[in-house]
């Protein structure tokens, strides 16, 4: 996941320069992300992946156009807001199930 992560990587989705959110997602990971972002005002690319050789694979790659974009520091700075206007945390974006009040730092996985 992206948030174990804080490494800045850039690339070229849809023919335009783009901060690599995530990628190796599944279709509905990237989609939830995709809406996420857009909701927060980011222009979002989104393409499937291809392997060394140019075979496009099953998984998908993520990013958006704003090349200062880093998703761990956007969640733990809580600069990023889900549909409901509250702030997003690191269980909502990484998609846990669990108790939406419950501090960041008390969920394990």
């Amino acid at each position: 996941m992206a948030l174990k992560n804080g490494k800045h990587i850039v690339a070229e989705i849809e023919g335009v320069r783009a901060t690599v959110v995530e990628s190796g997602l599944s279709e509905s990971r990237a989609l939830f992300l995709k809406e996420l972002l857009r909701n927060n005002g980011f222009e979002v690319k989104m393409e499937k992946d291809k392997a060394k050789d140019g075979t496009l694979l099953e998984t998908w790659i993520l990013g958006v156009t704003d090349l200062e974009f880093n998703p761990m520091i956007r969640v733990y700075e809580q600069k990023i807001r889900r549909p409901d206007g509250h702030p997003v945390t690191p269980a909502y974006w990484n998609q846990w199930a669990v108790d939406p009040d419950l501090p960041y730092w008390m969920v394990v996985k």
